[in-house]
């Protein structure tokens, strides 16, 4: 295993990270077991460590309850970190609310991915976008003012003419106008990093490519980096510029998303590839048996060693028992998992 360095134009593009960061939920439980309660939690997300930088997107890829949402709202400081640290521009982020949070969050904005339930039904466009710009100070000094920058936020995500839609509530837009609204929100704190959690899952069919040029042109214009979270790999090969595969708490695979996805190198990856539709691709019974099975694990009580041993066909002793670290492949690629170590391979042939 090799450790990369980064140059310093290469760190100096790094705009948000996290170093190992996890958060665990207490359950809740109807018992009189004060010891139960205390010990007993939900490992949502353990040892996470990813890199947003400018001009990028960067997806985070896995199915539903992997902690892909959990980790945009971490990034977001809308959870307290359990361990772990954020550093915005290189710095460490200090968890609070106050003048702090609210400069933070003009840097750092979360699309959600249900845009009717983000948007308050009871307002009107202009005032969702009104009190955005208000609240981070870009309202200018009138009404002039304000209403020019009312327009210039519609027609930055392309709701032309802006006068159409201002006076509109949401239950009277498409929802692509209204997740176009939401994206419209998050623009007018002016930030550098756009959290998008599932931002066209929620979307027909039809518009979601709408929606995904809508950011990648936002991210090559105002030289955004945004995370884009999604359950679709086949979205972010198309959609971003390198992937990360996220598998019951942890990130088992990453690198740049046409390496990801053409080659992928974690059994769980592999696993996602061959469950998207392919209507040109025939896969014999036997092969589809190699890719694995079952239902993810507890996070309550994750199993030990690899994650993804219990469903994995590739899984040796070592994986039941000890947490494979990351291990670097060619093309700047990587994969947590022993199948990359040569001892441990060699091992195991051995003893067969």
């Amino acid at each position: 295993m090799t450790e990369q360095t980064e140059t310093v134009p290469e760190a100096r593009d790094i705009v948000l990270e996290a170093r190992g960061v996890s958060k665990h939920f207490r359950v809740r439980r109807n018992t009189g077991d004060v010891l139960a309660r205390r010990h007993r939690a939900v490992h949502a997300v353990d040892d996470v460590s990813l890199k947003l930088r400018r001009g990028t997107v960067t997806a985070l890829v896995g199915e539903s309850g992997s902690g892909k949402s959990t980790v945009a709202r971490l990034l977001a400081q809308l959870y307290p970190l359990t361990g772990g640290e954020i550093h915005l521009e290189g710095r460490a982020v200090k968890a609070g609310r106050g003048r702090s949070f609210r400069r933070y969050v003009r840097q750092v904005q979360l699309i959600f991915q249900d845009p009717f339930a983000s948007l308050n039904p009871v307002h009107t466009v202009r005032y969702h976008l009104s009190r955005s710009l208000k609240i981070h100070g870009r309202a200018g000094s009138g009404e002039a003012d304000l209403e020019a920058g009312l327009v210039a936020l519609l027609e930055r995500v392309q709701l032309t003419p802006p006068q159409r839609f201002l006076d509109k509530f949401p239950h009277e837009l498409s929802g692509g106008q209204r997740q176009r609204v939401a994206i419209a929100r998050a623009l007018g704190a002016d930030p550098q990093v756009l959290l998008a959690d599932e931002p066209v899952s929620m979307l027909d069919v039809s518009i979601r490519l709408g929606v995904l040029n809508l950011l990648k042109d936002l991210k090559d214009r105002l030289h955004l980096a945004i995370l884009y979270i999604t359950h679709d790999i086949a979205s972010a090969r198309y959609f971003a510029d390198s992937t990360l595969v996220m598998y019951a708490g942890r990130i088992v695979e990453g690198g740049d998303s046409e390496t990801v996805t053409q080659r992928p190198a974690h059994p769980y990856t592999q696993l996602l590839i061959a469950s998207a539709p392919d209507p040109d691709r025939v896969v014999a019974p036997e092969e589809q048996q190699e890719t694995g099975s079952g239902e993810p694990p507890s996070l309550i009580a994750p199993p030990a060693g690899c994650r993804f041993h219990p469903r994995c066909p590739k899984a040796m002793e070592r994986c039941r028992t000890e947490l494979p670290p990351r291990f670097d492949l060619e093309g700047g690629q990587w994969a947590a998992c022993w199948l990359y170590d040569s001892a441990t391979v060699t091992k195991e042939a051995a003893a067969k």
